[in-house]
């Protein structure tokens, strides 16, 4: 009988044991549903901790840098800092010859580029390394044609899927005579 009884029992107490271990663990629902606070033990730390005997000016200014009370809300400075000048670096990179080739032989048929044409010369850049690493065409002109939206969107300037298309093909027939070498 006792063997009757671990081979019935047995199961059904494993089975109680792992609803209970996920139970316990919240189910399977991964995300955060309510508002974190603090808890009781939490709260209890944070009364115990030693707080200064006195309070200085720059331990509650909101300058970059300074220090706060613990437990005070955090806030951000009044004032920005200046940028220092030339900090990240140049804002425009110089265009070299065979990229002014590429954008007055685009402006030629028509293309309207983007600002200063650096969305233009990083496309006619895939379209020479796409060519020399042989991806398709048809992948070719679907990635050209995407990077056409986006600069015409940059621009500010609405552009139908088909002009997006014919300007794609001309930017490919561009790149490859005068940009890629």
């Amino acid at each position: 009988m006792t063997s009757r009884f671990a081979t019935t029992v047995a199961p059904v107490m494993l089975a109680v044991a792992a609803g209970a271990l996920l139970t316990a663990c919240g189910g399977d629902d991964s995300s955060a549903s309510s508002t974190p606070s603090l808890t009781s033990s939490a709260t209890a730390a944070a009364t115990t901790t030693e707080a200064p005997t006195s309070t200085s000016a720059s331990a509650t200014s909101t300058s970059p840098g300074a220090t706060t009370i613990p437990g005070a809300a955090a806030t951000a400075p009044d004032e920005a800092e200046p940028v220092p000048s030339g900090f990240p670096g140049p804002t425009e990179v110089p265009i070299d010859a065979r990229g002014t080739a590429f954008l007055d032989a685009l402006k030629s048929r028509g293309v309207t580029v983007a600002g200063n044409g650096d969305i233009a010369i990083g496309t006619a850049s895939y379209i020479c390394a796409a060519q020399s690493e042989g991806v398709a065409d048809d992948q070719v002109l679907t990635f050209v044609t995407a990077n056409v939206g986006a600069e015409a969107s940059a621009s500010g300037a609405t552009i139908s899927a088909e002009d997006a298309s014919r300007t794609a093909q001309t930017y490919v027939d561009v790149a490859r005579s005068t940009y890629c070498g």
